[in-house]
């Protein structure tokens, strides 16, 4: 136990021994035995201190974007009424998406009392079939019979022509975008309009 200590305390030396160096640098010394110069403490924290405070207000305000289908990378809340190609993020319950909710962003393609067309065609997977969405006459997206992860999918098969009173069409063009071709129109109560900020 004593070899232990020994060798630890050994080790440790170095470390202790330039302490005083590193305390006397930080108070603003130039080295060890050189008075301390407070001025120069002063200016460090005079530009460190606002950095930290700032990204310590901003970071909370924004939201990452970890999906290829959205083409941003940081987004922020924008509140306001939501029109066709604005940024929403929604909570998504869907077994797909995991045991718990998660955040989603996406674009609002189709909105309320749009027309929505649906045309099933022959997938590229054999004995299956894909759903091609069209906005007011516009093609939004098709969906696809299997993920990336090879689980079945099946696409919303919309019963009215129009998009509900209160519901959005919320997706992307990008092919494996996981949206309202799967889990059909969300509420616009459950979304938050956003914008890019990178």
């Amino acid at each position: 136990m004593l070899r232990l200590a020994w060798s630890l305390g050994r080790r440790a030396w170095p470390e202790i021994r330039l302490l005083p160096l590193r305390a006397a640098v930080a108070l603003g010394a130039s080295g060890l035995g050189q008075p301390p110069r407070p001025r120069q403490l002063l200016k460090a924290y005079g530009i460190v201190l606002p950095i930290g405070l700032a990204t310590w207000w901003a970071i909370p305000q924004l939201t990452w974007v970890m999906s290829p289908s959205i083409d941003a990378w940081a987004i922020r809340s924008a509140p306001g009424v939501i029109h066709r190609g604005d940024l929403v993020s929604f909570m998504l319950s869907h077994p797909l998406a995991g045991p718990k909710p998660v955040a989603v962003t996406k674009y609002a393609l189709c909105l309320p009392a749009d027309r929505l067309d649906f045309v099933e065609k022959p997938s590229f997977v054999p004995g299956k079939l894909d759903g091609y969405y069209y906005c007011n006459g516009r093609l939004l997206a098709v969906s696809k019979p299997i993920g990336r992860d090879g689980r079945p999918l099946a696409h919303f098969r919309p019963r009215a022509r129009r998009i509900p009173a209160g519901m959005v069409f919320v997706g992307s063009r990008h092919p494996s975008s996981f949206d309202s071709r799967y889990y059909g129109p969300v509420s616009i109560g459950r979304l938050i309009r956003m914008e890019r900020v990178l």
